[in-house]
């Protein structure tokens, strides 16, 4: 297995002088001096090679971190994919923040806990904190298949479910896609972070997308409701990201924004295309600050 590689997308022009530190790295590591907002940079956890490893962290640090929770649609190193996690972090002043992508490929709003990555973050975070979370593309699936195993149950609710987890060898009491979303958003304010709410990004449309089509999904519908209910600021990508669609033919927009492999990820231009609806919709959100650590050209046309 290769080690881990360190991507410096906050700060393009430095160096990658923390590599050394994580051959022999635990699950978090603690910086032997203080450390500035833009010497931290997303992590290329390739698949699962990031249990292994972990951000470098700063337990004194005075400026606050933007933490980003996702999938493969938020964080994708393959060739000719991106994520809009792996891209946002250029927009914001990193004299004042830094940005953690800790999302990854494969990850259900379960699996991102039970297999311990959520736990990372809340190991690292300190009061004054963001942290971005975007939920939904794999919590479809099968509750205790043998090739996965990261489905939710599909439900608001607090109902749940004793399952054997056969990837992970022991039982396992599986919730709801509402649960598991109200637990990030729990955990994040009882260690004083501000969580953000962000609907999983559209599929490739099947037809014509006019003004004002939304994607048909069950989970933006539900994370729109577990904002409101936990009054929880939400960032609906989805929405934003169709509205951009808007008079273009399907074809037109997988060739331009999605990979040729499927109409899920997307290709660097997607990525672009849905770092534009983050930014626009912190911009729009009235009680988080988030968008005040932008900077001040950030989405001029």
């Amino acid at each position: 297995m290769s080690f881990t590689r360190l991507l410096l997308i906050t700060a393009p022009t430095m160096k990658p002088c923390f590599l050394p530190l994580l051959l022999g790295a635990t699950i978090t590591l603690h910086a032997a001096e203080p450390i500035s907002p833009n010497s931290s940079a997303n992590l290329d956890a390739k698949r699962d090679i990031a249990s292994k490893s972990g951000f470098l962290t700063d337990t004194n640090r005075a400026f606050p971190i933007l933490f980003i929770v996702g999938d493969s649609t938020v964080h994708n190193p393959g060739r000719g994919e991106r994520g809009w996690g792996d891209i946002i972090g250029k927009n914001f002043d990193t004299n004042k923040i830094r940005v953690e992508n800790h999302a990854l490929g494969g990850r259900s709003s379960r699996t991102f806990i039970t297999q311990g990555y959520w736990d990372n973050i809340l190991a690292a975070a300190k009061p004054g904190d963001f942290v971005l979370i975007q939920m939904g593309h794999n919590d479809g699936g099968p509750l205790d298949d043998t090739n996965r195993a990261r489905g939710s149950i599909r439900s608001l609710g607090e109902e749940s479910k004793d399952i054997y987890n056969p990837i992970m060898k022991k039982p396992e009491t599986v919730h709801t896609y509402g649960w598991y979303l109200r637990k990030y958003v729990a955990d994040a304010r009882a260690k004083g972070m501000m969580p953000v709410l962000c609907t999983p990004i559209p599929h490739c449309p099947k037809e014509t997308v006019k003004a004002g089509d939304v994607e048909k999904s069950t989970y933006v519908e539900m994370s729109v409701a577990v904002a409101k209910s936990e009054n929880v600021p939400l960032v609906n990508i989805n929405k934003l990201t169709m509205s951009h669609y808007a008079g273009m033919a399907p074809q037109e927009i997988k060739e331009k924004y999605f990979t040729p492999a499927d109409g899920t990820h997307t290709s660097p231009a997607g990525a672009e295309l849905n770092v534009q609806s983050v930014l626009e919709g912190l911009r729009q959100l009235k009680d988080c600050p988030l968008a005040s650590f932008l900077k001040a050209e950030t989405g001029a046309k």
